[in-house]
């Protein structure tokens, strides 16, 4: 039978899908781990499809070590080729227009922080045809809203003895403050916390208040980012997860003799069931998995 390619030559074989999409998921989540539950699967499958695809292009796309997971030049060069592709390959599962998806999602802003923008982008990234609603708020506010049907799902500090959810992560909490930051023996420590309801502000007043540290509400922010700022150019204190601590503070905590916050679980409760929504969720729940201490 003739060869119909040019000069008789065999074409190559194709690209395996599922693993273009298991390197996109290292790609974005930094982590053969954290791909792996993104998926529902095992570490052990998603290296074996990456080291597939590399043999297929005959070039390595990721550099990995015990502690970092980084793209290759020629890695990078591939990411948005891999990204076209499978956008192309969904668009082509799809013959009839499917109906609007859209994910309501709520996520405490001690959960999130400043690292809202990356996880938006991540699902925007997965499956740009998911129609993404977002809010922040306090975590009690949004498990009561999410009890009324107002969200899909909802990513929270564990409230009280409130049972089910799936743990995503423990934060360690400290007192974060800028190295530019300085308390004079005998002045009340300056604190940076986001206004009341807010239960990472309740526990951190308790804590100053059992050991007898006397203390001055000096910035009250909207929202973790503002106490970020506030923290960041040396005017107080915070207490922060130290997952979502700005970057070039420290926890002053043991230098100024602060008791110890303790930890926190970030918690997941859903009611998701298309299954497109529910793959595009554990994306964003891969993100807070893994180590999250600094």
């Amino acid at each position: 039978m003739p060869n119909d390619t040019p000069a008789g030559r065999h074409a190559p074989p194709a690209l395996d899908i599922d693993a273009v999409r298991a390197f996109a998921l290292v790609a974005e989540l930094q982590s053969f781990t954290r791909a792996a539950q993104a998926t529902a699967t095992t570490q052990s499958a998603v290296s074996l499809k990456l080291k597939r695809l590399e043999t297929r292009l005959a070039a390595r796309l990721v550099e990995r070590t015990p502690r970092l997971v980084r793209l290759t030049a020629e890695g990078a060069a591939f990411l948005d080729r891999a990204r076209e592709l499978l956008a192309a390959h969904d668009r082509a599962l799809h013959i009839e227009q499917a109906p609007p998806r859209r994910l309501s999602l709520g996520i405490s802003d001690h959960v999130a922080g400043p690292v809202l923008p990356d996880l938006v982008a991540r699902v925007g990234g997965f499956d740009p045809h998911l129609g993404l609603e977002v809010a922040i708020d306090f975590s009690h506010a949004l498990l009561e809203k999410f009890d009324d049907g107002a969200f899909d799902a909802v990513i929270v500090r564990r409230e009280g003895s409130r049972r089910g959810g799936e743990a995503l992560a423990e934060d360690s909490f400290g007192w974060f403050a800028a190295p530019a930051f300085r308390r004079a023996p005998g002045d009340k420590l300056r604190l940076a916390m986001l206004a009341a309801p807010c239960g990472v502000r309740a526990h951190a007043i308790r804590t100053l208040n059992k050991a007898k540290i006397e203390w001055v509400e000096a910035f009250t922010g909207g929202g973790v980012t503002a106490i970020a700022a506030a923290v960041a150019c040396g005017l107080a204190v915070a207490p922060l997860a130290r997952r979502i601590a700005p970057p070039g503070t420290t926890d002053v905590g043991p230098a100024l003799s602060l008791p110890p916050l303790g930890r926190s679980k970030v918690m997941l409760y859903s009611r998701v069931a298309d299954p497109k929504s529910r793959a595009a969720l554990r994306m964003v729940a891969a993100a807070f998995r893994g180590p999250t201490g600094r």
